[in-house]
């Protein structure tokens, strides 16, 4: 068997989301390769945020793990974000009612706006709220921005709490745009932050449709707070391609998949 690390790295990743965990012996002997090629694989996941890991193999990446700031985090694979952004941009027709929310795959979206009219923007992102303002002050898009208002988190850059839930829930979404702390067919969608996962699973609950946007280290991983159920989304914008674990389920639920 000669696989490419690529291959051998979603086959570790397809076991890790079946098993919970992966050893390193059992793998090299299945795949057909050295203990030290499955350690590098592991090493270059791990840095990707995918797995954690532990002496002897690796273990699913928890909430227990913690996420970076939100300063950091936009630094963070910042080509497969722009990618994706650049994509969910796409989606995006004249006359829409979005939800954008807090994360920094979303705010790359606002770089591709170009040409649209009549958008309606609701986000709780302050980074993405004055992103937006620019935009419309270059006049590259037509349309109108609304803050949520609430209690300022300083570390995520965003607004949360009850005034921002009754806000949102005056509104009648086209499109919610979310990115995620995690995503798995087990655990569904799910997030790092309780304030911003509520506002988040509100949004969804408001919108039409559903797009997650999440690069590649959210694919597999499981965050602290659940969003939703992953049949609750309808569209899935992601820099790697479909793990093949996953395409029979998403067919069942009717969840699209697309690569940026």
């Amino acid at each position: 068997m000669t696989l490419l690390a690529e291959e051998r790295q979603q086959m570790i990743l397809q076991q890790l989301e079946e098993l919970g965990k992966v050893k390193v012996i059992p793998l090299a002997q299945q795949l057909e390769v050295s203990n030290e090629t499955i350690r590098r694989d592991l090493d270059a996941l791990e840095e990707q945020r995918k797995l954690k890991r532990v002496y002897g193999g690796a273990v699913k990446l928890t909430h227990f793990d913690g996420e970076p700031s939100y300063t950091m985090r936009r630094k963070l694979n910042q080509e497969g974000k722009q990618a994706i952004g650049r994509e969910a941009a796409r989606l995006l027709q004249d006359g829409d009612t979005v939800f954008l929310d807090t994360g920094t795959t979303v705010l790359e979206m606002t770089r591709y706006m170009a040409g649209k009219k009549n958008i309606t923007i609701v986000t709780n992102s302050l980074p993405t709220a004055s992103a937006l303002l620019q935009a419309l002050a270059l006049e590259q898009f037509a349309g109108k921005v609304i803050m949520l208002g609430g209690e300022i988190s300083i570390q995520q850059q965003s607004v949360s709490g009850i005034l921002a839930h009754e806000l949102l829930k005056q509104f009648t979404l086209d499109k919610a745009f979310l990115s995620v702390g995690g995503i798995s067919p087990a655990q569904g969608i799910t997030d790092y932050d309780m304030n911003e996962s509520l506002v988040s699973r509100l949004a969804a609950g408001q919108a039409n449709e559903v797009i997650l946007l999440a690069d590649h280290s959210k694919i597999g991983s499981t965050a602290f707070c659940q969003i939703a159920p992953l049949q609750s989304a309808d569209v899935i914008i992601s820099d790697q391609e479909l793990p093949g674990g996953w395409k029979e389920e998403l067919e069942r639920i009717g969840v699209a998949w697309i690569k940026s």
